[in-house]
């Protein structure tokens, strides 16, 4: 098939042509895509003065842990020592035979 040099030029300038529509085609829909994000987000510093959010947080797990209250029970001649209160009080009224039978599976 035999193709003139203007016939060449002509399928070379409509293809410009068509990549050129495509290329703005694409920008537009970028532009309406970037748009719709933008109605739904919230700015940081709306949140910062309206609304009173802070922008960090202190993590708890690097804290050192707070010291609790210790309540030392004697089981079989040993002191043991509990951080639950209620616990250390619930096992000092059981009779000396079940604090044995407790503190002998533990």
């Amino acid at each position: 098939m035999n193709c003139t040099k203007e016939y060449k030029e002509h399928i070379e300038y409509t293809f410009h042509a068509f990549c050129k529509i495509v290329i703005h085609h694409a920008a537009i829909t970028a532009a309406r895509t970037a748009g719709r994000k933008q109605k739904h987000e919230i700015s940081l510093e709306y949140l910062a003065e309206e609304k009173h959010y802070p922008f960090a947080t202190e993590d708890e797990y690097f804290k050192a842990p707070e010291q609790y209250e210790e309540y030392p029970v004697s089981f079989c001649g040993d002191t043991v020592i509990f951080y639950n209160g209620l616990l250390a009080k619930a096992l000092s009224r059981l009779p000396r035979q079940e604090q044995e039978m407790i503190y002998s599976d533990s």
